[in-house]
């Protein structure tokens, strides 16, 4: 991470009153710094589920369509879907049945909450989630569960931004109006699903409508047994959900992409191929980037990731999203740099999570409550114009990967650390060790999967902090 330089032009805040929108992990964790802070009056947290976790938070698939092609980010919030029988209506996420995390615990947790010691190295998700409603405990009284934001409003008195936000009940649909001087965005970026327009698919679509999918509405590999199945994408959903899904489709398992991962599991049942260049409705078909051609085939799973998307920040202009590739006006993945009372959480990808969402929580907490300066507009821009040339104007624009997450996270500690005034709450720091498991942590996982998964800890897998492991 760059360094964040301190401001020639002192810009104070005057906030009391802070909504955060989402109660997902990075939500209670922003939640938990800017408490710890005590320079707020009001901290409340809208969750659209009746339950803390985000993508953890498991819930059958209930959507039995997938809009295709899915190219645009733009569209009103997500409709509540009442199943038979429920106290309270349920949203789809992309958390599937028989999950375990790609990192391991001793590296994924949050600062100040271990991993129970009995958990998996990769923890299951149900463990996961049992970790976060744990974590939430001291925070749940201020969380406003069914709840979906519906819109949120700029407007400006006495020099001051405020937020009006507006908002609705899931179970009784009644609407409310608050006012607050700040709004952390933390409803994560899993939400609307990207299905790329190859020529033909919608044409395809109309007359295969239940071959495609995409990894959001993934939740158990049975519904493709004995299927001839296509695989579209090769990150780490493609990876996990093509492997189980190889194990009892058709033979062999068609994994398209555009380059292959260094980390494989299940190759043996897996065959590679380029993407796919058209769909062919005679022969319910494929054609590939190398011109193959594949014929009857039964299913065709995305993995192709998510469009950036805030439904509720429709009426700010400049828009956030533009395209879904990214969001733009944003200081260091963080602030918003036209609004810095409007800040995001965790938009970065291939990060580690929860410690990154901590870091950011702490220097929300120390900017708006002025023990931290941001610089001027202009320099912040600067920033965004670099990144914008280093990585590009799309989703590579929010892909860090290592070490680049390392230095992001030590990076804003030692700014948060550089505020001499209040005290407020450790943000994360990475040491050797954990530096050790960042650069280490596929070949682990690799590891751990070929073993069985059952390992508890790295050193039942022959991985010991301070060897030359």
């Amino acid at each position: 991470m760059s360094c964040i330089t301190r401001s020639t032009s002192v810009r104070r805040f005057n906030i009391r009153r802070i909504a955060i929108i989402g109660a997902g992990p990075t939500g209670l964790a922003a939640a938990k710094y800017l408490l710890a802070e005590k320079a707020f009056e009001t901290i409340d947290i809208f969750e659209q589920q009746s339950e803390i976790g985000g993508i953890w938070n498991y819930i059958p698939n209930i959507v039995d369509s997938v809009p295709v092609p899915q190219t645009t980010s733009h569209g009103p919030p997500e409709k509540p879907i009442w199943p038979e029988g429920a106290s309270a209506p349920l949203f789809l996420n992309p958390m599937y049945d028989h999950l375990n995390t790609n990192i391991p615990k001793d590296l994924m947790s949050f600062s100040d909450q271990e991993f129970p010691a009995e958990s998996l190295l990769f923890p299951t998700r149900q463990d996961v989630q049992a970790y976060l409603v744990k974590y939430s405990q001291d925070v749940r009284h201020r969380i406003l569960f069914s709840t979906q934001v519906q819109g949120i409003q700029l407007c400006i008195e006495d020099n001051q931004e405020r937020w009006d936000l507006a908002s609705v009940s899931t179970i009784t649909n009644e609407a409310s109006l608050r006012t607050y001087d700040s709004v952390v965005i933390a409803n994560g970026h899993y939400s609307v699903p990207f299905i790329p327009l190859v020529p033909g698919i919608e044409a395809f679509h109309s007359e295969y409508p239940s071959i495609i999918t995409h990894s959001k509405f993934f939740r158990s590999p049975t519904p493709f047994t004995d299927k001839k199945v296509i695989v579209v994408g090769s990150s780490a959903s493609g990876l996990d959900i093509g492997t189980q899904i190889s194990l009892v489709c058709k033979k062999p398992l068609v994994n398209s992409m555009r380059t292959s991962p260094p980390f494989k599991l299940g190759q043996e049942n897996k065959e590679e191929v380029p993407p796919i260049a058209e769909f062919l409705i005679d022969d319910r078909a494929v054609r590939f980037g190398d011109g193959r051609i594949e014929k009857d085939i039964d299913a065709i799973v995305y993995c192709t990731g998510y469009l950036y998307s805030y439904p509720f920040l429709k009426s700010l202009d400049p828009p956030v999203v533009t395209n879904g590739r990214r969001v733009r006006g944003c200081y260091q993945q963080l602030f918003n740099t036209l609004h810095p009372t409007l800040a995001f959480i965790a938009l970065s990808q291939k990060i580690i999570p929860f410690p990154i969402s901590e870091v950011q929580g702490a220097a929300i907490a120390k900017v708006w409550a002025n023990k931290l300066e941001l610089p001027p507009k202009d320099e912040m821009e600067l920033w965004e114009k670099k990144r914008i040339e280093e990585a590009g104007d799309g989703t590579s624009f929010h892909v860090l990967g290592y070490p680049k997450d390392a230095e992001y996270i030590n990076g804003l500690h030692h700014w948060v650390k550089s505020s001499t005034v209040g005290s407020g709450k450790e943000p994360a720091f990475w040491g050797e060790k954990k530096l050790w498991m960042r650069e280490r942590y596929a070949e682990i996982r690799k590891k751990f999967v070929e073993t069985g998964g059952h390992a508890t800890s790295m050193e039942e897998l022959g991985f010991y902090f301070g060897s030359s492991s």
